[in-house]
């Protein structure tokens, strides 16, 4: 049995719990221990498992993690994947046992989860304000004096909130801080790098505070004007590095080295040559990349966007779609159309529905969807599958009970839907269960 790597984890807890009927996806009428599902012998395409069922094959993951570890190495970068992607612990494993420097997550209950089962570095990409988050987090620091902790700035306000509850805390560290430069019109960051520049200064003056970098978010920029997008992207680089190096010749920086820290799962190439080209600072610069959908990459935006930095790099093979969803044919209830039982409530929406890939009718063997056939609909728990007719005979013809495999767009917005995915061999055979914490 091909398993992930586990990084060292603790991940005894969910292998060892008791999955219990009505889990979905899942064929089983009463517990099931989690280690004993790859001793049930299911396999998707034999209508074993429940449907809908998300499955990652193992093949995909293994490569694109081989992928990843390759990248890095020839870009002289260090990844922290965003685990709010997958939010899951076997995944963070796989990641930080092929080379991962850390993770990067989104909000304090994320962080807290990941350190639970053993994640010892986290890069927060966000602002940390809520006074909750920052006493939890904070108490975290205080009590594993080896779990590291980055977190983003934007505000005097925000600076001053960290720094007077560091003091309070008494964590007998600095709380270590990345300034986020923004982009206009978008989401959080300092607005301009003179804004950026004026903040860093307050965070290296402020008590129980540590500027340890800079950090920014280049993947809002994405339009149907790719060429633009990629000049954007390069401008906004260049703003990050121009900051860095003022905040460095003002000595503002504390520690071994000053964390440069992009690149999302879209433009992860550009960032990694614009920081590997930062020199003559006064410390080693740690260009940190955060793309998190590489992992399972997927069947429409990103594998889009990196079949661009494919080109982009000269890469012969790219990134390998890892997740899809399965579903059964509910009801054919007039000519071309095909009801599916998998709709938002299973698989994500935002960023383009779901593909059809292939069909399968249990006992029989594959069939064939034609081409055009499309998923243009979905509600909550079903998807609206579209067979387009052929002069006078529709080919691939699906009858109820045949199962429909779906690519879809943005790993994020799927794996939130499920707390237990399947990991499948080429053949659909389930290996394994796997988690996700949302």
């Amino acid at each position: 049995m091909t398993i992930l790597p586990d990084g060292g984890l603790r991940l005894a807890e969910l292998e060892e719990q008791s999955l219990q009927p009505g889990t979905k996806g899942l064929p089983i009428t009463q517990p099931l221990r989690q280690h004993m599902v790859g001793l049930q012998r299911w396999n998707v395409l034999a209508a074993d498992t429940g449907f809908p069922v998300a499955v990652l094959k193992i093949s995909s993951l293994l490569h694109n993690l081989d992928w990843m570890r390759a990248f890095c190495a020839r870009h002289d970068a260090v990844l922290a994947p965003h685990g709010k992607t997958t939010m899951s612990p076997q995944l963070f494993g796989a990641q930080l046992a092929n080379g991962a420097w850390g993770m990067t997550l989104a909000t304090a209950p994320q962080v807290l989860a990941a350190a639970r089962f053993g994640v010892r570095r986290v890069l927060l990409a966000n602002e940390l304000v809520a006074p909750a988050d920052i006493r939890a987090l904070l108490a975290l620091l205080r009590d594993d004096p080896g779990f590291e902790l980055f977190v983003l700035a934007d505000s005097a306000d925000g600076v001053r909130r960290l720094s007077e509850a560091a003091v309070a805390a008494g964590i007998g560290r600095p709380l270590q801080l990345l300034v986020e430069l923004g982009i206009a019109g978008k989401r959080t960051g300092c607005r301009t790098p003179e804004d950026a520049l004026a903040l860093a200064r307050i965070v290296a003056a402020a008590s129980g505070l540590q500027l340890a970098g800079i950090e920014g978010y280049e993947g809002l920029l994405v339009s149907d004007d790719r060429g633009a997008d990629i000049e954007r992207v390069d401008a906004f680089l260049v703003r990050m590095a121009d900051l860095a190096r003022q905040c460095d010749a003002e000595g503002l920086f504390v520690g071994p080295r000053i964390l440069l820290s992009a690149g999302g799962s879209s433009y992860f190439d550009l960032v990694a040559r614009a920081f590997h080209a930062v020199d003559g600072l006064s410390r080693p610069v740690l260009p940190v990349l955060r793309s998190g959908c590489y992992l399972t990459s997927d069947h429409g935006h990103y594998l889009e966007l990196t079949a661009e930095l494919d080109a982009r790099d000269n890469i012969a093979e790219g990134l390998r779609p890892a997740l899809e969803v399965w579903s059964i044919v509910l009801s054919r209830p007039e000519p071309g159309l095909a009801i599916l039982s998998m709709g938002k409530r299973d698989a994500s929406h935002d960023l383009g529905l779901p593909v059809a890939l292939r069909a399968h009718r249990p006992g029989e063997g594959p069939v064939t969807l034609p081409a055009g056939a499309c998923i243009d609909k979905m509600n909550d728990q079903h998807a609206y599958l579209r067979l387009p007719e052929e002069g006078d005979m529709r080919v691939g013809d699906l009858r109820v009970g045949d199962l429909v495999g779906c690519g879809i767009s943005h790993p994020c917005t799927t794996f939130d839907k499920w707390s237990v995915l399947l990991l499948v061999d080429d053949d659909y055979n389930v290996q394994r269960a796997i988690n996700t914490l949302f």
